[in-house]
């Protein structure tokens, strides 16, 4: 299998909406089923989903699609990272204290950054640290776009750029994910025992008033509401 794009479904999204590639070649460097890709074109799959520009994130260039799209028996392949890296980086072996970055790439950090907190809003600030080698300060003038360089920086892929591996990405995701508090389901409030109690006594003493022929609103009524008062009930009871 070949290695697949970060976001595959998004990506298959945006090739789908803006390349004239077939469904077959899309598949192919998205890792997904064919069909999966027509349903998405059909609109029947990934609906929410925005796409992702595989030429923005590095991973394709504009003369690879022209190419493919020339000549529906040419596959697309991701772009190999600019840096090479080493055994012990792709592992993620061997590596204590901060990551280090080739001088080479120091410049494209921030565009990681970039890249990482707008694709990634979930990663905390030590995971980026520990993903692409900077340091707080950095990530945080980046969020806010008090960074020097705000006005050039432009997203790239980390795992492109060769500052990290798509391993240790997708690990720092999950673990961020997992981190995640749970939603809380949202449901009507019950009511409290006593309070139920008192309006079944309401609604029974105004049966018994309409049966004897007593105006619905007798003392043997106001009193039970009087009791709802006293709970701290301050709902007024439907009129019968």
């Amino acid at each position: 299998m070949t290695p697949a794009p970060l976001m595959p479904k998004a990506t298959a999204v945006w090739l789908v909406e803006n390349t004239a590639l077939s469904f077959d070649q899309i598949a192919q460097f998205c890792n997904l089923h064919p069909l999966e890709v027509r349903a998405i074109a059909d609109g029947d799959a990934a609906q929410g989903i925005k796409g992702t520009d595989p030429v923005l994130m590095g991973q394709l260039t504009r003369e690879q699609i022209a190419a493919a799209e020339a000549d529906p028996s040419i596959n697309l392949k991701l772009k190999e990272p600019t840096v090479p890296l080493t055994s012990a980086a792709k592992t993620g072996r061997g590596r204590k204290g901060p990551r280090y970055t080739p001088v080479s790439r120091r410049q494209d950090r921030p565009n990681a950054i970039l890249w990482l907190v707008r694709n990634h809003p979930e990663l905390k600030d030590a995971a980026i640290m520990r993903l692409v080698g900077t340091t707080k300060s950095t990530i945080t003038a980046i969020r806010n776009r008090t960074h020097w360089n705000a006005a050039t920086l432009a997203p790239m892929d980390p795992v492109t750029l060769g500052l990290t591996t798509q391993t240790e990405l997708d690990m720092e995701v999950n673990r961020a994910n997992k981190e995640k508090p749970p939603t809380a389901a949202a449901g009507a409030t019950l009511l409290s025992a006593a309070e139920t109690t008192a309006r079944k006594e309401a609604e029974a003493a105004a049966a018994k008033s309409e049966s004897e022929g007593k105006p619905g609103g007798d003392i043997d009524v106001s009193a039970v509401f009087a009791k709802l008062k006293q709970l701290g009930g301050d709902k007024k009871p439907d009129d019968e």
